[in-house]
């Protein structure tokens, strides 16, 4: 055990190095990333990979989960194959490789740490338990992130909804926890960790959504109430049961609390390069050494769920490169001018796209719509209302046919922000934490509902509606 503990080590240590040294010799592509204009054909194999992701399971499942790894692949080396050859831009391909690695070390990461905790929740699960549960998970998720909330929640939920677990439980916890819980802080969701990046102070966006954040939070918990008392009131004989099994509350693995915070810690380190996530994954292979079997027994831990986000996200990732190319090209002729139109256009694009490069290409055209650069620290304090606007017109005089700084233009910031926290619980996989939600459910052998029926049964009746309201009362 000791030797191979010793090899996992010498093999970590080698790839780490290797990793590090490959991406600090190549920083200087990375910062001369350019974009082309695109053959919009070339879209096709990201549309082909959602539309296989929500039809193929319901098609011929047993050969979806044996090729989907060969679909994903294959997709995504024609996009490869473009930009290497035709467009001859291999730095954007380069760009792309980093951010998969920096977005599956903290998704494989937070995993992993949060497979090592036990949490055993005394309870029969009763719908005001259930949303007090999911309600605290909205809150953590300002502070872990989203995933790290997620993570950790995930199993104690299922544990304690057992006697009565249902689709709608599963959805509900993507909804709240792994997605619109986070919208409070740059911790909380990529987006927003993105824009702190580029100069949004770390409290602004608390100021300017939590009153939308709770009343979002709330109609969605309000829903679920509803729908789990119907249910509840219907099961309870199948509740009588569950009364004489109640389990004694149990927490094991509380030294991973030590590593998840290091992940978190790693997550604001910005150079050198790779550093960041190096961190992470030394952070996860210290708990995963650490932890007792017995822990991983309880939990039921294994690395199917992480495989399978890691291989169709980097599908993903490869085959929407040409999408986000197109997007920020060609968003000011979108006809995208007001707030509640970026609300919407950054949330449904959210939805299908990976919601951090959506908000950065959305809040770029932002600026760009007032004559501002998004990489200007006084244009940026100027957008928030942080700075005289009289200051940005001296030192950058608009643009031709650009919209001046004036009123309250933080509301593009505010709208863009919502749009990308909010909506990526649109779909499976509108956020990371929702594929591995999802995945972790059906290990525990939860039925979860298609890609499909996730949409029309879940999405559309209830948090569309939420939306509107949200879009009508903040954004008209």
């Amino acid at each position: 055990m000791k030797t191979n503990r010793r090899r996992v080590f010498i093999v970590f240590a080698f790839l780490s190095a290797l990793l590090f040294g490959a991406f600090a010799v190549l920083e200087h592509e990375l910062e001369s990333v350019h974009i082309v204009e695109v053959n919009v054909w070339f879209i096709s194999p990201f549309v082909l990979l959602l539309a296989s992701i929500a039809v193929m399971p319901f098609i011929n499942r047993h050969w979806w989960e044996k090729n989907y790894p060969n679909v994903a692949f294959a997709l995504g080396f024609i996009v490869v194959f473009y930009y290497l050859y035709e467009l001859q831009n291999g730095p954007r391909l380069l760009l792309t490789s980093y951010e998969y690695v920096s977005f599956i070390s903290l998704i494989g990461s937070l995993f992993v740490v949060a497979g090592g905790i036990h949490i055993r929740i005394r309870g029969k699960a009763s719908p005001l338990e259930n949303v007090g549960l999911l309600g605290t998970g909205a809150v953590i998720s300002n502070f872990l992130g989203t995933t790290g909330a997620s993570m950790i929640l995930i199993r104690p939920y299922l544990r304690t909804n057992k006697y009565r677990i249902r689709p709608y439980h599963v959805v509900f916890f993507i909804f709240i926890v792994s997605n619109i819980g986070g919208a409070l802080t740059p911790i909380g969701d990529p987006p927003l960790f993105l824009g702190y990046l580029k100069g949004v102070p770390f409290f602004w966006i608390i100021t300017r959504v939590s009153h939308i954040w709770a009343l979002t939070v709330g109609l969605v918990l309000l829903a679920f109430f509803v729908i789990d008392y119907y249910n509840f009131e219907k099961e309870k004989l199948r509740m009588r049961e569950a009364a004489a099994h109640v389990e004694e509350p149990e927490v094991n693995g509380l030294h991973n609390i030590v590593f998840l915070l290091m992940i978190l810690g790693a997550v604001f380190i910005e150079k050198p390069i790779m550093l960041r996530e190096i961190v992470m994954w030394w952070a996860a292979l210290a708990s995963y050494y650490t932890t007792k079997e017995d822990i991983h027994k309880k939990n039921e831990f294994n690395f199917i769920p992480i495989k399978e986000v890691a291989i169709l996200f980097a599908g993903i990732f490869a085959t929407m490169i040409p999408a986000l190319d197109w997007l920020e090209l060609n968003a000011e002729k979108l006809g995208v001018v007001t707030p509640a139109q970026y609300f919407w256009g950054t949330g449904v694009l959210s939805s299908f796209l990976d919601n951090a490069p959506t908000y950065l290409n959305f809040l770029s055209a932002a600026f760009g719509l007032h004559g501002a650069n998004v990489d200007n620290l006084e244009h940026m304090n100027a957008m928030l209302g942080l700075a005289s606007t009289e200051t940005l017109r001296l030192s950058n005089p608009l643009q031709p046919g650009a919209f001046p700084i004036t009123g309250e233009t933080w509301r593009y910031v505010q709208a863009i922000s919502l749009g990308a926290v909010f909506f990526g619980a649109n779909t499976y996989i509108g956020n990371g934490p929702n594929f591995m939600v999802k995945s972790i459910a059906e290990q525990a052998h939860v039925e979860c509902p298609s890609f499909f029926g996730y949409v029309a049964k879940y999405t559309i009746p209830v948090l569309v509606p939420i939306f509107v309201i949200v879009w009508y009362f903040f954004f008209t």
